[in-house]
């Protein structure tokens, strides 16, 4: 008799069925699943690390402009083409892949902890609820999940995304980011010169990441409902595609939630900016000489492109290399309709 008839025939809730009933008898939970092991989180740690750095990479240009466009809105007012126009002409096509070495190797180090802490945070919440009251909690496991990966994550991305925006911002500071880490390292001391924008890199990302996550997967689900199918019955391409799909919607919704606080981190970690004082006390300075309406909504309309394209390429590269991997990433499953 399968599992699931078992638990029936004994009239015993799904809730509590998990929890009292022998191995046996039970739905196995996604950790005593063998293919969510300890190799399952490394795959989605490395898909995740590159996922982001590929991204992330490839989208440097836009960054350059975008964060010339709230660095130096009264220079950069004409949009987001004409940005690129006055780069070029300015500094040269070359200018606009400033800071690619530390956009690469920083999203790299947070997407692995970011996608690898989701799946490991996710699964493990999963099992410790039982199947019935983690399909009920799936939204807010996505949220807990994503923010305590990309806390984790901002950790190690905060000193790169410093010396990213240092580059920007001033491309003659240094001509590497090894030298730039180097020089602002022994300049402003570890906590000023590399960590001074990790309240607002939370602020910025830890929302973000819980919208990415959230409303991925509820659009995922949608679109799976849509169709009429579920991640099993579909194919590989098929997944991909919702993958895809699902992400532009979750990257424009999680931009617009973040892009205050995205005005902010490229604002503070150009030197001088917010006068002198802590860092709240520049955060407050800044937001004051800049305006509410501004920051959210200076070089919006640039980051809404970036982020959701960016977010759709995470989704789809990342379900892309976990398959090349061997690894088949976890869903949440209705357990009134069974395990398909």
């Amino acid at each position: 008799m399968a599992n699931a008839e078992k638990n029936a025939a004994l009239n015993i809730p799904r809730g509590v069925y998990s929890s009292i009933l022998p191995p046996s008898m039970r739905i196995p939970s996604a950790a005593e699943n063998a293919q969510y092991n300890l190799m399952y989180y490394v795959k989605g740690a490395l898909s995740g690390g590159i996922c982001c750095a590929i991204t992330h990479g490839a989208l440097t240009p836009v960054d350059v402009v975008k964060t010339r466009m709230q660095l130096d809105p009264v220079k950069y007012n004409k949009g987001m083409i004409a940005g690129f126009r006055q780069v070029i002409d300015g500094e040269g096509a070359g200018a606009l892949l400033t800071g690619f070495g530390p956009t690469a190797t920083g999203y790299f180090i947070q997407g692995w902890f970011k996608f690898g802490g989701v799946e490991l945070f996710k699964i493990k919440t999963a099992e410790a609820l039982g199947p019935e009251r983690a399909w009920a909690q799936r939204n807010n496991i996505y949220l807990g999940a994503s923010a305590l990966a990309e806390f984790i994550a901002d950790i190690f991305l905060c000193p790169l995304e410093a010396t990213r925006i240092r580059l920007v911002s001033n491309p003659s500071y240094a001509p590497s980011m090894a030298s730039a880490m180097m020089k602002m390292g022994k300049e402003e001391g570890v906590l000023s010169g590399f960590y001074a924008g990790f309240g607002p890199i939370l602020f910025k990302q830890v929302p973000y990441t819980m919208a990415k996550f959230a409303v991925q997967g509820a659009a995922a689900e949608k679109i799976y409902a849509s169709v009429g199918s579920s991640p099993e019955k579909m194919s590989k391409a098929g997944n991909v595609s919702v993958s895809l799909g699902s992400g532009v919607v979750a990257g424009v919704a999680a931009a617009i939630i973040s892009h205050p606080a995205d005005t902010l981190l490229s604002k503070i970690n150009k030197a001088g900016a917010g006068g002198s004082g802590g860092t709240m006390t520049r955060l407050v300075n800044i937001a004051k000489e800049t305006g509410i309406m501004k920051l959210c909504t200076q070089g919006l309309g640039a980051r809404c492109i970036m982020i959701g394209t960016l977010t759709a390429g995470q989704f789809g590269i990342f379900d892309t290399v976990m398959g090349m991997l061997g690894a088949s990433k976890f869903h949440f499953h209705d357990p009134s309709k069974g395990h398909h």
